[in-house]
């Protein structure tokens, strides 16, 4: 059963919040006018101080009074089945993601639920489908590649569809494909007429690693995070590259198709001894 009886809640709140504005407002010209600047500073920190707080009271509420909708949508159950919700949410990242970021992605820009327990056994399932019938689907989720054993790099997912220097992971690979997920998101809040809280705060967890994205949530912009992320990527960017382009050349040399998607598994090798 739905839940409402926390929206007049939190309306009476953005209200209290309002009536404190209105009086730390009038408080504050009045510490002005008498030229009393130490209480005056005083009364100017509380008001921004109660703004903020009514600013985080209306999103509260907004995302409350959404939330109804959202549930119901999701007891109807997911809207496309979960390799294609997956296949979203790689594809807007643009880079190999462990479940946690695609569920994360998922839930903020897409409705229906995504069970992290069904992602565990979906590359699985994934990889039996390519061997009872090889390249009969237009993409695969497959595995990440790790560059020194081609093998696949544990609960990370990829675009069988993505260039084999994408899909494998070197020792810069995991910050570049960080900055690239986050260039690539902030990008596709900033195209959002209306992104909503989730996908507001998982841009702000991006930017928060990203030095220069922002000083605060006030001054965070999805312009400013894309446009730290690509002042980093520009010093990893050739020497990340080159090593993964390398690696993918021997993955294309050494590994088969099925291999070359879900890795290689560490064979036994006999001694020849001397």
């Amino acid at each position: 059963m739905l839940e409402y009886r926390t929206v007049p809640d939190m309306t009476s709140q953005a209200e209290a919040l309002e009536r404190r504005i209105d009086g730390l407002r009038a408080a504050v010209r009045k510490a002005v006018t008498a030229g009393e600047r130490d209480r005056a500073r005083e009364l100017r920190a509380e008001l921004r101080k109660a703004e903020r707080q009514w600013e985080d009271a209306l999103d509260d509420l907004a995302e409350q009074i959404n939330q109804p909708i959202k549930q119901v949508q999701r007891q109807e159950g997911p809207l496309l089945p979960l390799r294609e919700q997956v296949h979203q949410a790689l594809t807007l990242l643009g880079a190999p993601a462990a479940p946690k970021l695609i569920i994360a992605v998922h839930e903020a820009f897409h409705v229906g639920e995504m069970v992290p327990a069904r992602l565990t056994s979906l590359r699985r399932d994934e990889e039996r489908s390519f061997r009872s019938a090889p390249h009969s689907r237009p993409y695969y989720l497959c595995s990440a590649l790790t560059a020194d054993l081609l093998a696949p790099a544990r609960g990370v997912l990829a675009v069988s569809t993505w260039p084999m220097a994408t899909r494998v992971i070197g020792p810069l690979s995991p910050r570049v494909d960080f900055l690239t997920s986050a260039i690539r998101l902030a990008e596709h809040v900033d195209r959002t007429t209306n992104p909503g809280l989730a996908a507001r705060r998982l841009l702000w967890r991006f930017a928060v690693s990203i030095p220069g994205a922002a000083t605060s949530t006030d001054a965070m912009t999805p312009a400013a995070v894309a446009e730290a992320a690509e002042a980093e990527l520009e010093i990893h960017l050739n020497a990340d590259r080159s090593y993964r382009e390398a690696a993918a050349k021997r993955a294309k040399e050494q590994l088969n198709d099925v291999e070359q998607l879900f890795g290689a598994r560490l064979r036994s090798i006999s001694a020849t001894g001397s």
